[in-house]
């Protein structure tokens, strides 16, 4: 059921904001090589994507009022839109916890809902990877391998 996978898209997103909230908005600009999105365009890149998976799960247009890729250079404004997706998906996974067997369509390619938001997952996880390169290189340590 989506309740038993929601876990890792707390993690992951969480990793991300945080991941977000430690570079230096200075660093928001870099990219670790040519042809690549900046730090901050990847950060826009998953609130964006997050809000889209999410309105697709509840059968709704994405809320969203600004394509937050465009405010790569703005950490505040990324921050808080990492925020703002991260709340709106939670009533995503309530809604889907309810349906969690509904049929979705994403990208051309029909699933349920638990499908949808394991690809959500899945996502999340690809592009925390890629941040963490950038912090890696940038001689950051990543959220997820920091000790508290």
């Amino acid at each position: 059921p989506v309740t038993s996978i929601k876990p890792l898209q707390d993690q992951f997103m969480g990793f991300i904001l945080k991941a977000a909230e430690q570079m230096p908005e200075a660093d928001f600009a870099y990219a670790p090589t040519t042809g690549v999105r900046t730090f901050g365009q990847m950060v826009g890149h998953v609130a964006n994507a997050n809000f889209m998976f999410c309105a697709t799960v509840k059968g709704e247009k994405s809320p969203a009022t600004v394509n937050y890729e465009t405010l790569a250079g703005n950490k505040a404004a990324l921050v808080e839109g990492l925020k703002a997706a991260m709340a709106y998906c939670g009533t995503a996974w309530e809604a889907g916890a309810k349906k969690h067997h509904d049929t979705v369509d994403l990208f051309g390619t029909k699933g349920d809902v638990t499908w949808a938001l394991a690809f959500n997952i899945a996502h999340n996880a690809e592009h925390y990877g890629n941040l963490v390169t950038y912090l890696r290189t940038k001689g950051m340590v990543p959220p997820s391998s920091q000790r508290n």
